[in-house]
Formats: structure tokens, sequence, C-alpha cells
């Protein structure tokens, strides 16, 4: 089948008439005539009744019409997205990515990623809620275990856990009495699952304080107000150097974190570059790697 027949078929049906697709397109209107009536001819079906004042599609021309839009649409993206690896990146990318993350690495990715690519305009917003990121103009969104979403695709580029961790001056309460706690959201009375070499154990907690950031409640840990439970890559330092003891990890709280973007739109380069940078920043996904990025600079 003569594809570029069947792309001015699509034309002059999508814009309802050979004279109207002329005028949007710029092509010829003897032009696009002759091409659905070379087509018409190679498929021995008649594609358009032709009034005195109007185009109307026939059963099969309608029925071709519906099943070749999309796959003809899907080929012109695929060749500008050829087109657009092999160009330098360069323009606007804007990127939503929760606050821990933000907080922890993002800074040192995103100036890493702008000396290496000058020409991209970087925007990186910060914030937990699950942006919607057609409407709200976003490129690529990174989401902490989000929810099956099928107008998005994406890949998980790092991996975490919860632990519960605590100072070491502050005892481990026995039998149903709470433990004091460090909490992130509401202060209402809790009650963890951990793990440990003895099995899983259930703790109360108590909170003692409700902070909104990760970083607070570590800090807080660190002064010995109480335990709380944090990702093992935010407090593995103070793990190894005693700074806080590891009671445990949370049952079933295994996190992963994915850059996500939406399926039916094709990479430009520039968002193939920041896929690929990521990728580079943690090779691995695991949580030693973003632990690397809390590290003083004068260590």
């Amino acid at each position: 089948m003569d594809l570029v027949a069947l792309t001015d078929f699509n034309l002059v049906a999508r814009h309802g008439g050979f004279g109207k697709a002329a005028r949007a397109t710029g092509r010829p209107k003897a032009t696009l005539s002759r091409r659905v009536t070379e087509l018409e001819a190679a498929l021995q079906l008649r594609l358009f009744e032709r009034g005195a004042r109007n185009l109307k599609l026939t059963e099969e021309g309608r029925a071709l019409f519906e099943r070749t839009a999309a796959l003809l649409t899907e080929l012109a993206e695929t060749a500008a997205a050829i087109a657009s690896r092999a160009e330098k990146p360069r323009g606007r990318l804007r990127i939503s990515a929760p606050l821990h993350l933000s907080h922890t690495a993002m800074g040192k990715i995103a100036a890493g990623f702008a000396l290496k690519y000058p020409e991209v305009r970087l925007e990186i917003t910060t914030e937990d809620r699950a942006v919607d990121m057609i409407e709200e103009g976003y490129d690529l969104v990174i989401r902490v275990n989000p929810d099956p979403d099928e107008s998005l695709v994406g890949r998980a580029f790092l991996h975490d856990r919860l632990v519960v961790v605590a100072s070491p001056d502050l005892p481990r309460t026995a039998g149903d009495l709470p433990v004091p706690g460090v909490v992130r959201g509401t202060a209402d009375r809790q009650t963890w699952n951990i793990m440990s070499l003895q099995g899983v154990a259930k703790i109360k907690i108590e909170p003692v304080l409700a902070l909104s950031s990760l970083l607070m409640v570590r800090d807080a840990v660190r002064a010995g107000v109480g335990a709380a439970r944090l990702p093992i890559s935010l407090v593995s330092h103070d793990l190894a150097d005693g700074t806080l003891l590891h009671w445990g990890d949370i049952e079933g709280s295994e996190i992963s974190l994915w850059v996500l973007y939406p399926s039916r739109r094709l990479l430009s380069a520039r968002v193939s570059a920041f896929l690929e940078f990521l990728k580079q920043a943690f090779p691995n996904g695991t949580p030693d790697e973003l632990a690397a990025y809390t590290i003083p600079e004068d260590v």
C-alpha cells in the first residue's frame, strides 16, 4: 500500500474535504484528489461519496481512517523522535520530585546535569503529592511507590526501605509499654511491626513529636527524643558510626522510586538525556547510592 496516498487520504478524511485539506496543509488540491483516486483503485473500494458540495466517507472509508490514523501518527512521531535524539538536548525540562529525594540528592544531580547540558533549562519542583503531569506541564515526574496509571510509563530507578532507629541513650521498653516516637504526619498512637533476628515484634509508639520532613525527624532522633521510622539511606552513616541504633526493619516497607512520563508521548532529546543521567547517578538503584549524596563534602 502506498503510504503517501494513505497519508493524503487521512488528511482529506480528517479535514472533511479536498479543499479544506489543501488549505490546512499547503498541499495542492489536485494532488490530494489524485492520490485518493489512486488509493481507491489499488484497494478496489470507494472511500468517499462525492457530492456536489460535500464529501462523505463511505463505510469502508471510515473503517480505513479509524484504523490507520493512529498508526500514521505513530510513524510520524517515531521519525520525529529519532531525529530529536540526534540533536543536542536543549529547551525547557520540567520535573516534579518528592521532598526527601530533592533534599538529599536532586540539587547535586541537577547541577551535574546543567553542567553537562547547558542548553537545557532545567526546572525541578518539590512536592509529595501526585501531580497531574499533563495538566500541569511536567515532562517527567518522580514518585514513591506510585499507583498503577495506564497513562504513564517509566521505570524504578532507586530502592530503599524503612528501618526503626533510636539514639543509644533511648531505652527500649519491654512488654506493652509504649516507646516515645518521632513521627511524620499525624501524632496518633501507632504500632510498628519490626523485623529482627528474633522475628517480627510489635512496638507501641507514643508520639512526642510530629514533623513534616524526614530530615527533621532524623535530627530529632539524633537528639534522643524518641524512636522513628526512617529510610535506611538517610541513617546508614549514623548507624555505621554508632550515632543511632538499628532496632529492626519495618515489615513490608520496601520503597521504590519511579521516574514516569506519558506513554503516548515519544521522548525528546532532553528527556532521554535526563533519564540516562539519572541511571548513571544510581547505576544499581541501592540505598547506599542515595546515602552517598548525604556524606558531607569534607568527609
